[in-house]
């Protein structure tokens, strides 16, 4: 998939999967450009996102992600991954999430940021470790 094996694949969804939960587990919002990183770092081959070919990867990736967590949590993992100059999710996203049945395929743009930002506040209440008291 994307120029990787399905062996090299499956260890990029593991690794961007503990990536995200443990971001979530500190209440952060993260980037496409850390997801990248981290992956670089976990010994994986960066993604180039100055190639159309690497930014839908990365989505495909982040759809992977949340195949394998949504069923279990209710909330999408990769709603904490955000475009660095942004405060909102890519596009992708959203549309995953009409595909999930989660979003109304006649979402208004503010409607979309309101699903955005409550999927957020799942996904940090569901990783984050209790607070101190």
């Amino acid at each position: 998939m994307f120029d990787r094996s399905d062996d090299e694949w499956d260890a990029i969804v593991a690794d961007t999967q503990a990536f995200l939960e443990d971001q979530a587990r500190l209440r952060r919002v993260t980037s496409y450009t850390d997801v990248n990183t981290a992956l670089a770092a976990a010994g994986h081959k960066p993604f180039d996102f100055s190639t159309q070919r690497d930014r839908n990867a990365v989505g495909s990736l982040l759809g992977d992600v949340v195949s394998r967590t949504v069923a279990e949590t209710g909330a999408m993992l990769s709603a904490i991954v955000a475009y660095i100059d942004r405060n909102d999710a890519g596009p992708g996203f959203y549309s995953l999430a009409i595909q999930l049945g989660l979003l109304p395929n006649t979402a208004t743009q503010d409607d979309k940021l309101v699903f955005w930002s409550s999927q957020v506040g799942k996904v940090h209440d569901l990783y984050a470790k209790p607070r101190r008291r």
